[in-house]
C-alpha cells in the first residue's frame, strides 16, 4: 500500500488567523518502505514571519520573498501525494494548514478520511509516555543529531521511521527475515538441504497420539484407587 509521510511548516498556529503554510516535505513509503521518492517545496507566505516561528523552523521572510506562491506548485504536489493515505504528527494541524491553502485557491480540500495521525497511534501503544517526534525517536533509537531545528522534509523523513515502529517495524523484519529464509530453503540444493535439515541428536520415531492397551489399563487402576472422586 501506498502511503505519504508528510510535515509542514508554518508562520503560526492557526490558519484562520491569518497564518500561512512556508514549507511541506513528504516521504513516499510502500508496505512501510520508503521508495526513496520524496516531494519538498518552500513558499512565500506573502506576510511576515513572526519571530516565534521563525525560531523553530530558522525560515525567515527574506529567505521566502523569491518562492513561489503555494498555488504556483499545487498541481505537482496534489499529483504527488494523489490519493494515498497521508501520514502526519498531530495530523489535523497539517491538515488544517494544506487544506486552506487549497481552499485559498478554490481548489478541493484534501478529504479527512485520508489523515493517518502518529500522535493517536502512539498514545494507544505508549499511554502517559510523552508522545513528541523527538520523545519517539528517543524511545525507538531514530538518530536525530543532525536536526538542529524544525524542518519539513527532515521532520518528514524522522517520521517516517517512527511511523514504521508504530506499525510493528521490528516484527515486520522478523517477518521479512522467515520469508527470506523459507524462500532459501526452497531454493537449495538436496545436498545443501540435507545439511541444514540435519538433526543434531538421533532421530527418534514419532510417537502414536493413542494410548496403548496397557496404558489404558494402568490408567483404570489408577482412577478405581482415588476415593471418593468429585466426578462420581
Amino acid at each position: 500500500m501506498r502511503e505519504i509521510v508528510f510535515d509542514t511548516e508554518t508562520t503560526g498556529l492557526d490558519p484562520k488567523t491569518g497564518d500561512r503554510m512556508v514549507e511541506i516535505g513528504c516521504i513516499e513509503m510502500v508496505n512501510l518502505v520508503p521508495t526513496g521518492e520524496s516531494y519538498h517545496a518552500y513558499f512565500n507566505p506573502q506576510r511576515d514571519m513572526p519571530a516565534g516561528a521563525e525560531a523553530v523552523h530558522g525560515l525567515s521572510a527574506a529567505f521566502l520573498a523569491d518562492k513561489p506562491l503555494f498555488g504556483d506548485l499545487a498541481d505537482e504536489l496534489l499529483d504527488f501525494i494523489g490519493d494515498s493515505p497521508l501520514v502526519a504528527h498531530n495530523a489535523g494541524f497539517d491538515f488544517g494548514f494544506l487544506n486552506a491553502e487549497l481552499v485559498m485557491i478554490e481548489r478541493e480540500p484534501v478529504c479527512m478520511s485520508r489523515m493517518v495521525d502518529t500522535v493517536a497511534i502512539a498514545r494507544k501503544r505508549h499511554p502517559g509516555a510523552k508522545l513528541s517526534l523527538d520523545a519517539l525517536c528517543s524511545r525507538y533509537g531514530i538518530d536525530r543529531s543532525h536536526r538542529v531545528k524544525h524542518g519539513a522534509l527532515l521532520d518528514a523523513e524522522l517520521l517516517a521511521q517512527v511511523y514504521v515502529e508504530l506499525k510493528g517495524g521490528r516484527q515486520i523484519g522478523l517477518e521479512l527475515a522467515a520469508e527470506v529464509a523459507a524462500a532459501q530453503a526452497a531454493t537449495a540444493s538436496p545436498e545443501v538441504a540435507a545439511v541444514r535439515q540435519a538433526p543434531d541428536r538421533p532421530r527418534r520415531e514419532p510417537r502414536p497420539h493413542t494410548a496403548s492397551e496397557a496404558e489404558i489399563a494402568r490408567h483404570k487402576e489408577f482412577m478405581a484407587g482415588i476415593d471418593d472422586p468429585l466426578w462420581g
